[in-house]
């Protein structure tokens, strides 16, 4: 599949500093540069981002861990000490030539240190100014972390993963981390394209929070006009705590298939040679209330014949079902490979990184780049000959990092 060329992607020429740091700022602005911005990110002097150092396996590729490269690729480094007046001096020059900015900063901190949406519109008035929280900026929550398990675990998302007996089952990814990240590149491209009808720049906010409560939208909708009973999660094979019999995920008698969606169960059962269940035909209520029931005589059946097996029978009569795959099977697949998604990215000319371009597809071409994510501070010098022609700041008098 064909790669974009930078000067075609529809972001090429705008600018972004981000100042953010762990994943839903980083994430946002991963998006930015995958659609052709110039990403500088801003870190600390001395340890930089956090994220650099939180480790998710002990792989370390030149001296960062995977995670970090995974969410920095595509960016420009610059170090910069907040308590630093040269500093600061030199980061309000340059964000008099910015687009974009991007802050995740705990509510207050970042404008005790000077760089707050009110404080930066008065250096450039035209910015699109993004701003993640935990919680978001008031209310009693707004101090305390802004992490993605505690997120999810204030929004009540751990009652819908899991069986009925289960305890809270949290989401196995930083979701709430990825969905604010998200939401907040929707934001951004929304002022921006705001910008360019009325000529005016926009503080974009969101919050981890506030992402995990959109993502569920739909049965938190449901919940509001039923009465607002809890969702009941089934007793077996659960996968949805809203959607009745037959959706679930079964073992088989070589590994597992998902099954959601049936025209009938009464086709299901012909097709299964499943005993048992007519007593429930032509009753489409029946698929919650008996939702168990149903789902375990399934079961019982399904456990018999391999996933292949069962594919053969239930594709072909247009019942939506799915093997089951893990990381290295899907990255097997025809599927998978057909995409393009691989790409492999070097720095400093040895140290080698397998990574996965951005899902977008643009006029039928990827968004790849071979960018590495920058060392620390890298392109400082190269970032202030182009953007501050002329401008040498003093060095930074501490090394300390902001609070």
């Amino acid at each position: 599949m064909k790669v974009m060329a930078q000067d075609r992607r529809p972001l090429d020429g705008l600018v972004v500093f981000d100042f953010s740091q762990f994943l839903s700022g980083p994430l946002a602005s991963l998006k930015l540069a995958d659609l052709g911005a110039r990403v500088i990110k801003v870190e600390r002097p001395g340890s930089g981002d956090l994220c650099r150092h939180l480790y998710l396996s002990d792989t370390d590729i030149d001296g960062d861990n995977t995670l970090f490269h995974a969410i920095n690729r595509n960016k420009e480094g610059l170090i910069a000490d907040l308590r630093d007046e040269a500093d600061k001096e030199m980061l309000r020059a340059l964000l008099k030539q910015a687009d974009v900015m991007i802050q995740n900063f705990r509510p207050g901190v970042i404008e005790r240190q000077g760089f707050g949406y009110e404080s930066v519109r008065e250096i450039n008035p035209n910015i699109v100014y993004g701003s993640i929280s935990g919680f978001g900026e008031e209310g009693p929550w707004k101090d305390l972390p802004g992490q993605d398990l505690l997120a999810q675990a204030r929004s009540g998302l751990l009652w819908l993963t899991g069986n009925r007996d289960d305890p809270p089952v949290p989401i196995g990814l930083a979701v709430a981390d990825m969905l604010a990240g998200n939401a907040l590149v929707q934001g951004i491209l929304a002022a921006l394209v705001g910008r360019s009808v009325h000529g005016r720049g926009a503080h974009v906010q969101t919050s981890l929070f506030e992402a995990v409560i959109d993502f569920q939208f739909e049965v938190l909708t449901t919940h509001l006009n039923d009465g607002r009973r809890l969702p009941e999660r089934s007793g077996v094979n659960g996968a949805h705590a809203y959607l009745g019999a037959p959706y679930g995920v079964y073992e088989t008698a070589d590994g597992y298939l998902a099954v959601a969606m049936t025209p009938s169960l009464e086709k299901l059962a012909e097709l299964m040679e499943i005993d048992g269940l007519s007593h429930w035909f032509g009753d489409p209520a029946a698929l919650m209330n008996h939702r168990d029931e149903i789902k375990s005589i399934m079961a019982d059946a399904i456990r018999k014949r391999t996933t292949r097996d069962w594919l053969a029978v239930l594709q072909p009569a247009d019942i939506w079902c799915s093997e089951v795959l893990d990381w290295p099977q899907m990255l097997a697949t025809e599927a998978f490979q057909k995409l393009d998604f691989h790409q492999t990215i070097r720095r400093n000319g040895t140290a080698e990184l397998n990574a996965l371009r951005g899902p977008l597809r643009i006029d039928g071409q990827t968004l790849k780049s071979d960018r590495a994510a920058p060392e620390l501070g890298a392109d400082r010098g190269r970032i202030l000959a182009e953007l501050l022609p002329g401008h040498v700041p003093a060095e930074s008098a501490s090394k300390e990092p902001p609070e």
